[in-house]
């Protein structure tokens, strides 16, 4: 017996499971490029003078106390203060928060690109701008376009969704080689091992590629590689 369809739970559910008999069609294709075509153009027009960006990826489940909240507030204030940078999250509660208000509260530039989520509704107080999503696709060719470097805090899928985007635009130069930084060593080292011990050895990824991203525990060496790609998006240092 054929289910009754259901009309879509989202917009990315209307468009992704659009040939699915299950889910109601409520647009046309012309329509769905239309709407995504909309949703590219407002947030282009409301990031166009975004300039020295950095984005902090990382978990929206490690609220105020804990060590990568109170590291993550660090990070985004001396971003803002030491590298000048104007720094940009998901939006979100958690690691994300932590960088918009360390950036909020030295009188930095914090940005929001905020997610249309059943569970996660609105930006944190800590946004100077907040600009609305509700295709996430969108929402990373934006985090691409106006950022200059990534730093990954501890998080789940999400982060790790994000993280891999960005690797993998790098490594196959489709954009320049932006600086990726996963911060917390003991976070990340069994990814970094599995990298290296299987899908290398197995020969799926080339061993350079581990050059791609920079593991430290070092707010320093974040701050630092993060200043100088804002420099260099400045023309203050030489392009390599």
């Amino acid at each position: 017996m054929t289910p009754t369809p259901r009309d879509p739970k989202t917009p990315d559910e209307e468009l992704l499971s659009a040939e699915w008999p299950q889910v109601t069609t409520e647009l046309t294709d012309a329509q769905r490029v239309e709407r995504i075509s909309a949703e590219v153009e407002r947030a282009f027009d409301a990031l166009s003078h975004v300039h020295d960006g950095i984005t902090v990826f990382g978990s929206a489940r490690r609220g105020p106390g804990t060590d990568e909240y109170e590291r993550t507030r660090e990070l985004g204030r001396r971003l803002a203060s030491e590298a000048g940078a104007t720094v940009l999250t998901g939006g979100g509660p958690g690691v994300m928060e932590a960088a918009n208000r360390g950036a909020h509260e030295c009188g930095g530039r914090s940005v929001g690109l905020t997610i249309d989520l059943p569970f996660e509704r609105g930006g944190n107080p800590y946004l100077d701008l907040e600009v609305e999503f509700h295709y996430f696709f969108v929402r990373k060719v934006a985090f691409v376009r106006y950022s200059n470097a990534f730093v990954a805090m501890p998080g789940g899928l999400g982060t790790l969704d994000e993280l891999f985007e960005v690797l993998c635009l790098v490594q196959t130069e489709k954009i320049r080689p932006y600086p990726i930084v996963l911060y917390g060593t003991d976070f990340w080292c069994g990814l970094v091992d599995w990298l290296r011990d299987r899908v290398v050895a197995d020969g799926l990824m080339s061993p350079e590629d581990q050059d791609l991203f920079v593991v430290t525990d070092e707010l320093d060496e974040v701050v630092k590689i993060c200043a100088a790609a804002c420099a260099l998006r400045r023309g203050d240092e030489p392009r390599p």
